[in-house]
This record gives C-alpha cells, sequence and structure tokens, in this order.
C-alpha cells in the first residue's frame, strides 16, 4: 500500500470557505475562468503556478519523459494543484488541464506560496504536509519524472540513480535488454553501448550518460542564479550544518543561497539509519532528515543551488558589500556579505592500487537502497570501525548472504557506540576480522568488482574472498581545498575559528574564520563535535554571529514575508 493509499485526505484536502477567504487574499494575481478541457499547466513547464480551485475541477495527470500518462486526480473547489517543488518554483512533474464544466481559480508563484504557508499557521501545516505528501507519492509511484534507460549497476546509471534518490526527485528505470520501451529507444536514437545511460527528462529531451550537472538543469533540479544577487548568507554545503543554517537564517529574512555539487545530506544524507538523534526514538534515514531540512528551508525561501560546485573563495577582491564571492565551476561567481563554510568532509581513498577504477562498479562509500539491492543475496565486506560503518552493517546484513566485517583495531569498542556493537554482534551473518585490512582488489571497471584480498595485519597472511561488492568506511578528510590559502586552517586541514584576527577592529566571533564575514560550521571545522546534532546546533548558532556582522542592518532583500504580508489583498 503506497502513501497515497493511505494519505489520501492528507496528500488532497479542501480548504474550507473561511481558509479560503484567507488563501485568496495572498494570490499572486486575480481568478482566472478556463473554458472545459483547456491546458493550464504542462508537465516540464518551469515556475508553474499552484492553483487553489474555486469553482468546477482542475484534473491533474502524471506523465513521464516518454510521454506515459498514468493515473489523474480531480481537484474539485478548495483543493490546491502543485506538490513540494513549487515552493522553489521548480518544473511542474504533473499536467493540468480544466475538468469537462471549465474551471474558476486563482493562482501562487512560489513567492506567494510561500507567503500564504508562512502567513497563516494553520494553512500552511495542511498546505505543506500535501505538497510534500505528493512528492512522496510521485515518487513512489515511478510514473513521473525522469526516465533512465541502461544496464542495471553499471557505474553511470548507479551514479544517476544516486544523485536523482538523493534529492527526492522522482524517476523511472528501464532495463536496456528487457525492457521494450527501453530498447526502441535506444534504437530510434541510434545509441551505442558507452554512450549509456540515456536519461530523458520531464520534457522529452535526451541526454546520453549526462554528468550530474547536466541532469540537474535539464530536469529544472539547478536553479538559474541572477550574478547581480547579493545575498546576505551563502552557504558551501547542504549538510546538517548547512541546511541549518539555511533554515535559520531564511527564518529570520535574510536572502539566503545554499551551494553543494552533490546532493542535499552531505555524509548524513547517505546514513541508512540515525538513531540518536534527539527526538527520534525510532530512528531515521539521513536522506528523511536531510528531506525535512530542504523543505523546511524551502518554505522559508532559501534558495538550493545543487548540483553547483564552489570551486575557490575570492578573497583578493576590492573591499564592500561584494567583496566576498565564490567562484563557481561552469557557473557565474555568487556574492554575498557572509559566508559559511559548511563543506563537511570527503570520503577517505585507502592506499589500494586501481580502487578507483572500481569506484561505483563494485566499491562504494555509502550504503543506499540503491546499493542495497545490487548486493542483495551475495557475499560483501564493509570497511571500518566509526558509527557510519556500524550503521551501514545494521542495514546491509539482513540483506545479503555473508558481510565480512574488516577493521584495522583489536575490537570496535573504541570508535562505534555501544547499541551499534550489540546489533552487530547479534547479526548471525557477520563475520568480524579484526587487526585487518585491504591490501588488494580485482576486476575491471566494465565487468566490476570480482574480488578484495584481505591481510591479516600481525601473522601477514592474506586471503583472498570472491565478491562483487566492498564497501569502504575508512574516515573522511576536510573538504577545504576550494579555500585556495583564503582561510586560516589546522594541520589536518580543518578550518580554525574564533581565533584573533589583526584584520578586525571588533571581537571574533566563535564560529568566524581568519578571513572577516568568512564562518565555518560543522565537520569541517577544527575542533567541532562529529554529529548531527553538534552540526544543526552550529549552523543555528551561526546565524546570530551574522546578525552581528550585519550589525542589525536591514537585509540586502527582504523577505517573502516582510515584502507580501503587509501587500495582501483585503
Amino acid at each position: 500500500m503506497t502513501s497515497v493509499d493511505m494519505r489520501h485526505e492528507q496528500m488532497f484536502p479542501t480548504l474550507e470557505i473561511s481558509q479560503i477567504e484567507v488563501a485568496i487574499r495572498f494570490a499572486s494575481s486575480s481568478e482566472r475562468t478556463f473554458g472545459p478541457g483547456e491546458t493550464i499547466y504542462e508537465v516540464g513547464e518551469s515556475a508553474t503556478a499552484t492553483w487553489l480551485v474555486l469553482a468546477g475541477t482542475i484534473e491533474a495527470v502524471r506523465r513521464d519523459g516518454l510521454g506515459r500518462l498514468s493515473a489523474s486526480v480531480t481537484l474539485g473547489p478548495g483543493q490546491l494543484t502543485g506538490e513540494v517543488g513549487q515552493l522553489a518554483g521548480r518544473v511542474s512533474l504533473v499536467g493540468g488541464k480544466a475538468g469537462a464544466n471549465g474551471c474558476v481559480g486563482v493562482p501562487f508563484d512560489a513567492a506567494h506560496l510561500r507567503a500564504l504557508v508562512i502567513g497563516s499557521a494553520e494553512i500552511g501545516e495542511v498546505i505543506m504536509r500535501a505538497l510534500i505528501l505528493r512528492r512522496v507519492g510521485l515518487i513512489e509511484s515511478g510514473t513521473s519524472g525522469a526516465v533512465l534507460v541502461g544496464h542495471t549497476g553499471t557505474p553511470d546509471l548507479v551514479r544517476l540513480q544516486g544523485f536523482l534518490s538523493r534529492n527526492g526527485y522522482p524517476y523511472t528505470l528501464l532495463e536496456a535488454d528487457d525492457h521494450q520501451e527501453g530498447q526502441a529507444l535506444i534504437a530510434r536514437l541510434g545509441v551505442n553501448l558507452d554512450e549509456l545511460p540515456l536519461m530523458v527528462c520531464p520534457d522529452g529531451r535526451v541526454l546520453k550518460c549526462p554528468t550530474n550537472a547536466t541532469a540537474g538543469l535539464c530536469i529544472g533540479l539547478t536553479p538559474k542564479l541572477d550574478p547581480e544577487t547579493i545575498y546576505d548568507v551563502a552557504v558551501v554545503g547542504a549538510g546538517p550544518a548547512g541546511l541549518a543554517t539555511a533554515v535559520y537564517a531564511a527564518s529570520e529574512g535574510l536572502p539566503v543561497i545554499v551551494i553543494d555539487q552533490r546532493a542535499i545530506g552531505g555524509q548524513a544524507g547517505a546514513s541508512s539509519r540515525i538513531e540518536n538523534y534527539l527526538g527520534f526514538p525510532t530512528g531515521i534515514s539521513g536522506q528523511a532528515l536531510a528531506g525535512r531540512a530542504v523543505n523546511q528551508a524551502q518554505k522559508f525561501g532559501a534558495v538550493l543551488a545543487v548540483p553547483l560546485e564552489a570551486s575557490r573563495l575570492i578573497c583578493d577582491s576590492t573591499s564592500g558589500t561584494d567583496r566576498l564571492q565564490l567562484e563557481i565551476v561552469d557557473g557565474e561567481p555568487v556574492r554575498a556579505r557572509a559566508i559559511v563554510i559548511a563543506s563537511g568532509v570527503h570520503y577517505r581513498r585507502a592506499a589500494i592500487a586501481h580502487l578507483e577504477t572500481l569506484e561505483g562498479a563494485g566499491v562504494s562509500y555509502w550504503a543506499s537502497p540503491i546499493e542495497a539491492n545490487l548486493c542483495a543475496g551475495e557475499e560483501i565486506a564493509l570497511v571500518g570501525g566509526g558509527n557510519s560503518a556500524g550503521q551501514a552493517v545494521a542495514y546491509l546484513a539482513p540483506q545479503v548472504k555473508r558481510l565480512h566485517l574488516i577493521v584495522r583495531g583489536k575490537n570496535l569498542e573504541a570508535s562505534m557506540s555501544r547499541y551499534l556493537i550489540d546489533r552487530i554482534a547479534a547479526l548471525p551473518n557477520v563475520e568480524f576480522h579484526t587487526r585487518t585490512e585491504v591490501v588488494g582488489v580485482e576486476g575491471d571497471r566494465s565487468r566490476g568488482l570480482n574480488a578484495a584480498v584481505f591481510r591479516h595485519r600481525d601473522s601477514g597472511i592474506e586471503r583472498r574472498c570472491p565478491m562483487r561488492h566492498l564497501f569502504l568506511f575508512i574516515g573522511a578528510d576536510p573538504h577545504t581545498s576550494w579555500l585556495d590559502g583564503c582561510v586560516a586552517l589546522d594541520n589536518k586541514g580543518f578550518v580554525l575559528t574564533g581565533q584573533p584576527s589583526s584584520n578586525l577592529t571588533r571581537t571574533t566571533s566563535l564560529l568566524e574564520t581568519s578571513l572577516p564575514g568568512v564562518f565555518a560550521v560543522g565537520d569541517v571545522r577544527a575542533g567541532s563535535t562529529k554529529r548531527v546534532a553538534a552540526a544543526v546546533g552550529e549552523g543555528a548558532a551561526v546565524v546570530a554571529q551574522i546578525h552581528a556582522l550585519l550589525g542589525g542592518t536591514e537585509p540586502t532583500a527582504s523577505s517573502v514575508a516582510a515584502v507580501l504580508l503587509p501587500a495582501v489583498r483585503g
């Protein structure tokens, strides 16, 4: 049973007359009448308005990039169209046309929709729940969004699946060898095997083995940025620390942009289950936690730019409100009055010959449902003794034939939480190898991993173990190379904060770097506690320090609520 079946009334609520009267005051323009069958918005259309039906009906129809129609829903008076993407003015995943008797409705563009959600807590709760559940329904249905055509398990297909999944974007997967439509598309386009996978965007455009950046643009995930805009806060990194900064800064009226080169959630977003985060006694997946934070940030008007990579912090510009700039790979610079470094860490690679060749072809640094499906019923190995490794073991073991847990130390007590150690001990198919390391891998990129070689650190005895999947959780290094010497780092590359600065006539804030106006939060900061809750706390705390930097002045561009609430029609 899907979310649509279980929560239909919450997904498609009907506003009461008094709520409709309040909502209309926030509409972006006056009501409009559509004739029977008239198109109101199309799949793949950018910046589609959300429509509140006043009379008649709207038929909302799902259609994927191949033009395949699926079940529609009829929305009547008091109901709204749209899903959570409309909060940010993203490309529409659903089409809508007036019903048999026509339709009368009022539109809400992204800014006015956010103003409604913020301006009325009661209505806002109803609308936010509905929009979020509709996106979940689209993901579960597998009949909306992008279409991927390729061979299951190939590195580039796995990469695109991970990119779409981690960013909460719906897609359909067609196996190139077995699916009639997939084969027909490949034949029609004359596609060579080395050009797979194909990605069909909602508007019908076909991409051959696209990069994540190209895919993001095609599906409307990556927003178009105005190079003349000066944000109050630019955040580099969409992990827990960066998302917390965005939520708290945007909710206080500061124009915020968040940039991340991969996906929302950072390392935490790849976690199968977080069980020690306050307020979630049964645990929550990293992706679900990140998704909730993104919805909050978009609700308050923060701009999320994924995947965009900040290649360099420019610290040699002339002084003024635009002196803080970020160079963007293949894009215009982003300017801001304050910059928050929340770029976190990147997965550490083991010093094993040919390992990089097999990344994505059997060697993985996280354990998402995509990887879990690929290794179901097989023998696998996982290297690492920290909490992330423990969570991955607990997630993967019930789905595989045997899991070899490889750790360099003599036990797990020094590096893993007790509850995870106890859980792993209860798993019957986990074989624990202490004082052991992986010293070799076998295979190639086209056929994937086929074996790994373990060596006991004390005896030197080596063991070759045939397998097709190896997971590495051996730690991480700070992602700070893009800072290009602009801020002070410690001897491990983490960003130093709260240090005395000769460039300041004021006291340096606790989270401020050696470069005035530039802050660091989360795992990338030297001395930080490497926990999700600590990262969220720093992301919230830095906003108060940014306010102090800005001197209590008004934001450069007012928040949605500040602009629109006084101007609502009444």
